[in-house]
């Protein structure tokens, strides 16, 4: 970047695509299953509990099932988090920002 008028341009295109990433994490679902689909739980990309679907089968074992929520949760999480990565790595390759680039925000 030549100046900093460039690097403040480009630095609130960031700031206009991140908050677009939000909104739209904000609507997004994921879900996440463990038990070869035994319990499955689905989160919004803020994190939000928005759907549990437990198979009748895993509720003779309490403990189970509680591992299983468990499970189901983290894999949720780490699908909403894997999707955000890859959508800010677009926003940074799109603005001519290096990939290894560390945003503030």
């Amino acid at each position: 970047m030549k100046n900093i008028g460039e690097l403040m341009k480009k630095a609130q295109q960031v700031q206009t695509q991140v908050n677009i990433l939000q909104t739209k994490m904000a609507r997004q679902e994921f879900t996440g299953s463990a038990g070869n689909g035994l319990v499955s739980i689905t989160l919004t990309g803020k994190g939000e509990a928005t759907k549990v679907q437990i198979d009748p089968s895993a509720l003779s074992d309490v403990e189970t099932l509680e591992d299983l929520v468990l499970v189901a949760i983290n894999d949720a999480h780490t699908k909403s988090d894997s999707y955000q990565l890859s959508e800010m790595e677009k926003i940074q390759a799109g603005l001519g920002l290096p990939p290894d680039f560390k945003m503030p925000f």
